[in-house]
């Protein structure tokens, strides 16, 4: 199934995976407390990226749904 949702839940400790792992998704804004998930993105296209980015991140606070 395609990953149709992506969100980040509190307690993000900046360690900057996310964005490593696919920039075209996730973005550090300057002086935020969190990473966030950029606005219109196609998940479908960056299926894999945002999969290694959950498993790899070490609070676990990054999550998606398929549907």
């Amino acid at each position: 199934m395609a990953i149709n949702k992506v969100w980040i839940e509190d307690g993000c400790i900046l360690c900057n995976l996310s964005v490593d792992t696919c920039a075209a998704v996730f973005d550090i804004p300057q002086g935020s407390d969190t990473a966030i998930v950029k606005p219109g993105v196609d998940f479908a296209q960056h299926d894999k990226a945002i999969r290694d980015a959950a498993e790899g991140c070490p609070v676990e606070v990054i999550k998606f749904e398929e549907g």
